[in-house]
């Protein structure tokens, strides 16, 4: 994927108009651009300016970071380079205002402590030494952050600094003492002695006592003696443009576009389309010779940029990610028919060369006015060297390094550490142990939304880009990448500015927005079970069409994800027939998954069949399979494919809400209220939609009663595919895991907005991710449930009475004053765990429980030693599952990794162990548990992670007990009169030194050795 964010080339037409004089910019002309994302679809457009008003509104730090800047002619190279080296001539200014400029870039002061980085040798610099700075501006945030220098690595480096100035070029020249003016003025020279008199002739830019002030420039000899390595490479650089220009222009003076197309066919190239990507094909086979193809998927190669790379897809899921600096040529063939004819060839001889390619050292931009092209907050600008830069850390708790090395650590790479996490942090490193204590930091972060990472993100930051590696290291289940978290608040403010909401559709030319929110409540209007897409506007005088003898639906959702390229789109598409069946309309909507950045499309027809054929033909066009044979679908490279999703036949989400809410006055539960209440709470609809966001599930793609089980399941088997590839490392290819996590994407569409969708390449993230699937898919019991209730609305019985029989479950109220209620609360309050002092649990009620069918499945248990009542806990959104279906392991296509102990049902002795994965927060501070008989027998005791199953279970065991160093006192244990142990005693050291656990776990492997007793609904009051 290329990043470049700029571009340079001749203006095709006279079309295009400048973004900074809004005057044309005439044909054949020089025209910059700034590449900012599209309004309407899944990708970047360029905002052209003329040269001038291009660098009155940014300025790069290197010509080469410019795409396209290697294919213009030499003298327009110079222009550039002279503009960004600010050595271009402008008569409104002399040379000392261009240093007045410059010294708003570099600075010099004493260290005001000895925090501050050298970004030369990445030592300390001592408080109170004079250090230099140069000013880097961020062309995402627009912000600039000083990097300082010792003053003699400053000089070393001075000139990829591009410091081209004196001693007193330095802002805060005149702040230090003599001596260290002095000292500054060895090294650099002073503008006193070296300031150029009128009538001058050749006078030296700098004069140093180390001799090191570059000389008069002498005049070339024919053989180029005496040119250093940087000017002989320039000297070749302006040949190799000469030669190639000398061929562009011929080409394009006399050789017709489709001899172009034919010699490039005649040597195996690839054929792009427009006149000047096949001048600049053939030119480039002319001087270097034609590119062989590639070695790893034998697809096509072109020139982009800074390098060669592969045009081919490896997979129809994934493109080719092979490029190279030096590939393999041969000479280019040109028939004699055509040579003979064209004054351009005839002529022409193949001579071997090489071509010289840009080297780009650093993609950094300096905003010299804060641009209006686009109000889209991106990630940060990258810089492999600091890669941290723009980036605000913190950390949390106790870790293997002290706060002072961390934080040296971040600022040698760039980045700033805060103490104290606000909305400014982008990143908190901790661990896992402080994410089960929940601390006041940690709960702060969780509010943010910010990521939690392991220390391990240190080392691998050097890597890839930070966004990759947040997701790569993130131990926390919540996390919002940075600059869509500042995205989402600009959004906010701009509204409350505007007081108006802004429309987004291509049509309107508004801003574009990213969204991360539950998606605006639309009242979707069902004809025939089928909800009209409110987009199309045509949701009052339509109904989507349905081919009577096949009843095929016409209408689909298409996702198209590509990691390497930054893909992630969709594209929506119904056939829609008017009420009165005269007329017909094609509605289409396409844009980037989880933002406002789309377009649509009507199209209205006279004829039905007219109407079929061309909703055919764009399913054609998008997917590469006929509409007809969809149940026979092949993905094919670059073309959407199709979601396996239910198309809108339920009842709308806000009639689902309300129908336990308005039941009618008329018919009386005959339910207790407190079990009412537990009904709204499991079937509330706005839980399973912030369930879903809080996993970065793009609603619009995925709204609640649209996932496919078996959609779910393919991700499953995903994952798995994901876990093999990265544990066995079979090969070192990053393409597997690149095709398998482009499908994963595919399958169940992400929000991530303008920012990256993380490489599923680590364990960690199979494991986050498999998890979410667990959730995913007690959402989708959960939803269905409540869609199949809704057909009883008119129902004689109370609505909330069906939805109890659904979960085929008897739940019944403890009386709070009984001794059976005082028990469990009492079980609850002394097995809370000492380091989960965040919040403080009540039982607000208890439940008895007794599932359908239960009893008998346990029955079988019920002679096995070792009885206990154990703690479970889930999200509030899991339990319509959990209640009709029991707890329930997960599938064989699920991936081992996100287990410790295996796939099995886990339970604790401390309700806090179990309380944390009821994921409360201060803002939800109300969760559900249960408490269950578990048949544990004889229990295989383990310390670390070990994968086991029912099968591989120790012969003679029955369970897993996961050892953890706090243990209910034994002591204080109850034993019920049937027998089973309630282990309610205080937590204690088990004196076990060599476990990885904090608590115990325990683990069974047959669902029919758990019997749910008790269900609580806890109220989880936090302390700050």
């Amino acid at each position: 994927m290329d990043e470049s964010g700029f571009r340079a080339e001749y203006a095709k037409s006279d079309r295009s108009t400048c973004k900074g004089c809004h005057s044309t910019i005439d044909k054949d002309a020089l025209r910059l651009a700034i590449m900012i994302q599209s309004p309407s679809f899944d990708g970047k457009i360029p905002t052209w300016y003329h040269m001038g008003c291009f660098f009155r509104k940014v300025k790069p730090s290197d010509a080469q970071i410019i795409k396209g800047f290697d294919n213009l002619r030499w003298d327009d190279q110079e222009k550039i380079r002279k503009k960004i080296d600010g050595t271009s001539k402008d008569e409104s200014k002399d040379k000392s205002d261009e240093a007045e400029g410059d010294s708003k870039n570099f600075s010099a002061e004493y260290a005001r402590s000895n925090r501050s980085t050298c970004h030369g040798c990445n030592s300390k610099i001592e408080k109170d030494l004079v250090r230099l700075s140069r000013k880097v501006s961020s062309s995402s945030n627009h912000s600039a952050t000083d990097q300082w220098y010792h003053i003699d690595c400053f000089k070393e480096h001075k000139d990829e600094l591009q410091f081209n100035g004196t001693a007193e070029t330095f802002s805060g020249f005149n702040d230090l003492n003599k001596e260290d003016q002095t000292e500054l003025k060895k090294k650099f020279g002073s503008s006193t002695i070296n300031r150029k008199r009128k009538g001058d002739k050749t006078l030296s830019s700098t004069t140093s006592e180390n001799n090191d002030a570059p000389k008069a420039k002498q005049a070339k000899t024919e053989d180029n003696n005496g040119l250093t390595p940087a000017e002989e490479e320039r000297h070749q650089k302006k040949e190799q443009s000469e030669l190639l220009w000398k061929y562009k222009d011929a080409l394009r003076k006399e050789v017709p576009n489709d001899v172009l197309k034919e010699l490039l066919e005649h040597n195996q190239q690839k054929i792009l389309t427009g006149e000047s990507n096949l001048i600049e094909t053939v030119a480039d086979c002319m001087a270097f010779g034609t590119l062989e193809h590639c070695p790893e998927c034998g697809g096509f190669l072109i020139f982009s940029h800074s390098c060669y790379h592969c045009t081919g897809d490896v997979t129809e899921w994934t493109k080719c990610t092979y490029s190279t600096r030096t590939p393999t040529r041969k000479p280019f063939d040109i028939p004699d028919d055509i040579k003979t004819e064209y004054d351009a060839f005839k002529s022409y001889k193949y001579k071997k060369r090489d071509r010289i390619l840009a080297q780009v050292i650093e993609k950094q931009v300096t905003i010299t006015k804060t641009p209006d092209v686009s109000r889209v907050i991106q990630e940060p600008t990258y810089d492999s060297n600091l890669p941290l830069s723009g980036y605000v850390v913190s950390s949390a708790g106790r870790l293997s390094s002290s706060v002072a090395t961390i934080q040296k650590e971040i600022e040698r790479l760039g980045g700033t550490y805060s103490s104290k996490i606000d909305e400014n942090v982008g990143i908190v490193i901790s661990s896992k142990d402080e994410i089960e204590k929940k601390s006041k930091k940690l709960q702060d972060a969780e509010k943010l939304k910010i990521h939690i990472v392991s220390e391990e993100f240190l080392n691998e930051i050097n890597n890839d880009r930070p966004s990759i590696i947040m997701e790569k290291c993130k131990i926390s289940t919540w996390g919002i990448l940075p600059h869509i978290r500042k995205q989402t608040k600009a959004n906010e403010e701009e509204k409350l500015k505007s007081g108006q909401k802004s429309f987004t559709t291509a049509s309107n030319k508004s801003d574009s927005r990213v969204k991360k929110s539950v998606p605006d409540k639309v009242q979707l209007k069902l004809k025939d079970g089928i909800a009209v897409d409110p987009d199309s506007g045509l949701e009052d005088t339509c109904h989507v069409y349905k081919e009577t003898e096949t009843g095929d639906i016409y209408t689909a959702v298409l996702g198209l994800v590509d990691i390497t390229r930054g893909t992630n789109s969709f594209y929506k598409m119904q056939l829609l027939e008017s009420d009165g069946g005269q007329k017909w309309f094609v509605f289409r909507a396409w844009g980037r998954t989880g933002t406002e950045f789309r377009g649509d499309k009507v199209e209205e027809f006279g004829r039905r069949n007219d109407a079929i054929n061309a909703y055919h033909a764009i399913f054609l066009d998008k997917t590469g399979n006929n509409w007809l044979d969809r149940k026979n679908f092949q993905k094919l490279p670059n073309k959407h494919y199709p979601l396996e999703i239910d198309y809108g036949q339920h009842a709308d989400n806000d009639k689902m809400k309300k129908l336990l809410e308005t039941a009618n006055l008329n018919i009386h539960s005959k339910l207790s209220y407190s079990v009412q209440e537990l009904i709204k709470m499991i079937f509330n609809v706005e839980n399973m939609q912030q369930a879903l966001l809080s996993f970065d599930i793009d609603l619009n793609k995925m709204p609640l009663g649209k996932l496919s089980k078996n959609q779910l399941d393919k991700a499953y088997q995903i994952l798995t595919e994901l876990q093999t590839l990265i544990t066995s490392r079979i090969t070192t290819s990053k393409t597997p895991i690149i095709d398998a996590s482009n499908r994963f994407y595919t399958l169940i569409p992400h929000a991530c907005g303008l920012g990256s969708l993380p490489l599923l390449d680590n364990v960690e993230l199979i494991k986050t991710k498999t998890e979410m699937i667990d959730n995913l898919r007690e959402i989708e019991i959960a939803y269905s449930m409540l869609d199949q209730s809704n057909n009883t609305i008119d129902s004689s019985e109370h609505p909330i009475d069906v939805h109890y029989k659904k979960l085929k479950c008897v739940v019944e109220p403890v009386d709070h004053n009984s001794d059976e209620f005082k028990l469990i609360e009492q079980y609850m309050i002394n097995t809370h765990a000492k380091t989960h002092d965040q919040y403080t649990l009540k039982l607000r009620e208890l439940f008895k429980t007794a599932r359908e069918g239960e009893f008998d499945r346990f029955k079988k248990f019920q002679t096995l030693d070792n009885h206990q009542l154990l703690w479970h806990g889930s999200r509030t959104t899991n339990f319509a599952g959990i209640i009709s279906q029991g707890l329930r392991i997960a599938p064989p296509e699920a991936p081992v990794t996100g287990y410790m102990f295996g796939k099995g049902v886990y339970f604790a002795d401390m309700v806090s162990k179990s309380a944390n994965y009821c994921f409360t927060s201060k803002q939800s501070p109300e969760g559900l548990m249960l408490l269950c008989e578990v048949a544990l027998g004889n229990m295989y005791e383990c310390y670390k992670a070990t994968t086991l199953s029912a099968s591989t279970l120790p012969k003679g065991t029955h369970s897993t007990k996961g050892c953890g160093t706090t243990i209910p006192n034994p002591k204080e244990y109850y034993h019920t009169n049937d027998g089973v142990v309630i282990p309610m005693g205080h937590g204690i050291s088990s004196d076990i030194r060599q476990t990885s656990l904090l608590y115990n776990e325990y683990i069974v492997y047959d669902t029919d050795q758990i019997s749910m007793k008790y269900l609580l609904r806890v109220d989880f009051q936090y302390k700050y």
